[in-house]
């Protein structure tokens, strides 16, 4: 228990890196939200195979944009949910997850204001998802074109269907 609450509120990063390496598993969940944990062994702890460690890392600011490049690639969508909320994530990292297969992980791409104009826009241009496009229409890098857009397809749908 002691282990537990240390890794949870240590401001030491040696100490952290320490218990990173604990065979308990919620030991190395709290080390990998404490937002005083260094990049370094946020890095080591993302090739962990629980899913909440690499959740804390995806989450957590220190996380290098190196390490959520590798975390985008992985195969739980709550990581890679995680992974573009986070504001480090490059706009590459972005682009790769604009196109992912789960819309929760689209939805977090719409809303990162890292996301670029060029990406929300190709995004506009085939998502589905109606909440993925209130997010990019939301989203402060929305461009004035992506926008009319959006919103042109919005008046589209509530159109009453043709009689035949």
């Amino acid at each position: 228990m002691k282990k537990l609450r240390l890794a949870k509120t240590t401001t030491d990063p040696v100490i952290l890196d320490e218990l990173s390496k604990d065979k308990d598993w919620s030991v190395r969940c709290n080390v990998a939200d404490n937002h005083n944990t260094t990049p370094e062994t946020l890095d080591y702890l993302s090739k962990y195979r629980d899913l909440d460690v690499r959740c804390g890392v995806a989450y957590n600011s220190n996380t290098s944009p190196e390490t959520l490049n590798y975390l985008s690639k992985d195969e739980r969508w709550h990581v890679r949910c995680r992974v573009a909320r986070n504001p480090n994530t490059t706009p590459g990292t972005l682009d790769y997850l604009s196109k992912d297969e789960d819309c929760y992980v689209r939805w977090e791409v719409a809303i990162n204001r890292n996301t670029s104009p060029e990406i929300l826009k190709e995004m506009a241009k085939v998502e589905t998802d109606c909440d993925v496009k209130y997010n990019i229409k939301t989203n402060p890098n929305c461009s004035e074109e992506t926008w009319k857009y959006l919103s042109a397809l919005e008046i589209l749908r509530t159109l009453p269907k043709p009689s035949t």
